[in-house]
């Protein structure tokens, strides 16, 4: 017998194979909110009808909201589990496990971990640390210990000389579904204000600016060239295997340009109205980072995810460094009288368009005879917050 307890402790028995009928819910389908249920069997959505379910063993919503279980497209934040303080690194598995708790807390059932391929002069560790995290993730996979499913995006980069080699190790194995390119130094896409890093380096540092500003002469006059190498040895990688293509932080019209000519399907965090514009010109998915968007604004001083929807400019929303940012997003979203979406418009960013993009059509969308990938949601005071959780029909939260 398969055991299902609802939030208030109430169990509920089902017979494996048997329906799991959720009712009185507040569904969230791709077109519009019903008040009804959803009857799951085999692991797939086989009913979506209005009004609550006459069914003696359904569970009852008492009118929460039901939702597709969200898909984070990028999330970096398995890599602050491993190093849970400043020179403090955890154990892989340990961490793993801890990541998982939070991202399924957040109403994630799909994540793609976005694992840095190549060091950064900030985390040198980075080129180390990439074998034994995907290690990590696949043996918690294997094992059943983890309760959101966890997909790998090889986040490429450029700067370090090893990455193409890294990326060719990694990228043919089953878990690896994603693949982005990057530049992280200062006046470089991101960091297109080199005051602005050094005032952010000087507080986390303790360095003067004077000092600063020399090192990043010397950091970008020993690194700028390397992308000129390296970027067309990974994207082949990527092409050869038809593998969804991102361009990270895409700043000026040549970056968008530079993508398109390389097959690069999906802009991801663009920095600015004018990049975001191209890559919607030229057909691009555009991904967004949700916390730019809950915290009012960028912390890079790059462009504002608000005004990026308010110009139909964001296809997809990634939560990058909170996981729950997504939920809270879309509810945001939804309730934003600035902005002109709905709430099924607003959830289909954080789950169905990522879903897609990710090459997992089977998921992301409460429609018959896809995943039963469900999260139940409940507002208090505004606040969106998770109360269960099923993946394939199987509670997991």
């Amino acid at each position: 017998m398969l055991r299902q307890t609802d939030a208030t402790g109430e169990a509920h028995e089902a017979a494996r194979g048997e329906a799991l009928i959720l009712s009185n819910a507040r569904v969230v389908t791709p077109s519009h909110v019903l008040h009804g249920s959803v009857v799951i069997e085999n692991g797939l959505i086989v009913e979506i009808h209005e009004g609550p379910s006459r069914h003696a063993d359904a569970l009852d919503f008492a009118g929460d909201y039901l939702l597709p279980g969200l898909v984070d497209i990028h999330t970096d934040h398995f890599e602050k589990h491993l190093y849970p303080r400043a020179h403090v690194r955890w154990d892989f598995m340990r961490a793993a496990l801890a990541h998982d708790a939070q991202i399924i807390g957040g109403g994630v059932t799909t994540v793609f971990d976005s694992l840095c391929v190549g060091a950064t002069t900030d985390n040198p560790e980075r080129a180390e640390i990439l074998k034994p995290m995907i290690e990590a993730l696949e043996q918690a996979q294997s094992a059943g210990m983890f309760r959101a499913e966890h997909l790998v995006h090889l986040r490429c980069e450029l700067t370090d000389l090893v990455t193409p080699q890294l990326t060719a190790e990694h990228i043919d194995r089953e878990i690896v579904r994603v693949i982005s390119v990057m530049e992280h130094l200062p006046g470089i896409r991101q960091s297109r204000d080199i005051e602005a890093y050094v005032h952010r380096a000087c507080k986390s540092t303790g360095e003067s600016p004077e000092l600063v500003r020399e090192k990043i002469k010397v950091l970008v006059a020993e690194k700028s060239q390397f992308a000129a190498s390296t970027r067309p040895e990974v994207v082949a990688l990527a092409r050869s295997r038809a593998m969804p293509l991102m361009s990270h932080d895409d700043t000026d019209v040549a970056h968008i340009e530079e993508g398109i000519a390389e097959g690069v399907s999906i802009s991801e965090f663009p920095c600015s109205m004018e990049a975001a514009e191209a890559a919607r010109a030229a057909g691009m998915m555009i991904v967004a980072g949700a916390p730019n968007l809950v915290r009012g604004g960028s912390q890079s001083g790059n462009v504002a995810v608000r005004d990026l929807l308010a110009a139909r400019l964001v296809d997809i929303l990634a939560s990058d460094y909170v996981p729950r940012s997504m939920l809270d997003a879309a509810f945001m979203i939804s309730a934003d009288p600035g902005l002109d979406y709905d709430l099924p418009s607003a959830v289909a960013m954080v789950t169905r368009s990522p879903a897609l993009a990710g090459n997992l059509p089977d998921r992301g969308a409460i429609e018959t005879g896809l995943k039963a990938d469900l999260i139940r949601v409940d507002l208090q005071d505004g606040q969106p917050f998770v109360k269960s959780a099923w993946r394939s029909g199987n509670r997991v939260a």
